[in-house]
């Protein structure tokens, strides 16, 4: 795909959407880093729904680690791998605690050492809550990206590599969004609704036209 493409591509839905952000609900940058952990292999739906309440009761490191695994576990316990989530969010919050004063670090190489933060987990924080131009590749970003060509890549990291250096400047800082958003609504795993596609166009899905022409 050529730059006039990609620029195209993201002019267009820049204008369908100027602002995206998350879908998930937060107050401030550590309640995001745990709703985040949360959202692996989960609903941002299903995340929020246990967040209101978790939040409600505990909305800071310290509140969580009074909590414990098991008090922490009975606010998320509908959400997968809730166990494990529930021990690095604890782990998480003394860490928070113990090493950057209880606040979240603007730092990559230090929300790397947090338990239960991956690179993706890293990259949403510091583009969502800091402001950085990331671009964190979950399993929506990885289709979007490969499926219209816009990056290829056979892992989340070679898709994320290649999107930072192919993205417009001016569109690094809300191209995640952009694209979460575009993969979770529109250009969907099992049917992308090519017909109501704003980049339809512009995409290079090779099955795109049998997905225009179908009833």
């Amino acid at each position: 795909m050529n730059a006039n493409k990609r620029a195209e591509i993201f002019a267009r839905l820049r204008a369908a959407n100027p602002a995206p952000t998350t879908e998930l609900e937060y107050a401030t940058t550590f309640q995001l880093l745990v709703s985040v952990i949360l959202s692996a292999q989960a609903t941002d739906k299903s995340v929020n729904l246990a967040t209101r309440r978790l939040f409600a009761d505990a909305p800071t490191p310290q509140a969580i680690l009074a909590l414990g695994e098991e008090g922490l576990a009975e606010y998320i316990k509908r959400i997968g791998l809730f166990s494990t989530k529930a021990r690095n969010i604890v782990a998480t919050c003394r860490r928070l605690v113990e090493h950057h004063d209880g606040e979240v670090p603007n730092d990559r190489d230090a929300l790397d050492a947090l338990p239960g933060v991956g690179r993706k987990t890293a990259n949403v924080v510091l583009n969502t809550a800091f402001g950085e131009p990331t671009i964190a590749v979950d399993t929506h970003i990885f289709r979007v990206a490969n499926r219209t060509k816009l990056a290829i890549g056979k892992t989340p990291l070679a898709v994320e590599l290649k999107l930072l250096k192919s993205v417009p400047d001016n569109d690094k800082q809300n191209a995640h969004h952009w694209l979460i958003l575009h993969g979770r609504y529109t250009c969907k795993a099992r049917r992308p609704e090519c017909p109501r596609c704003v980049i339809a166009d512009l995409c290079e899905y090779e099955e795109k036209s049998l997905m225009v022409s179908a009833p």
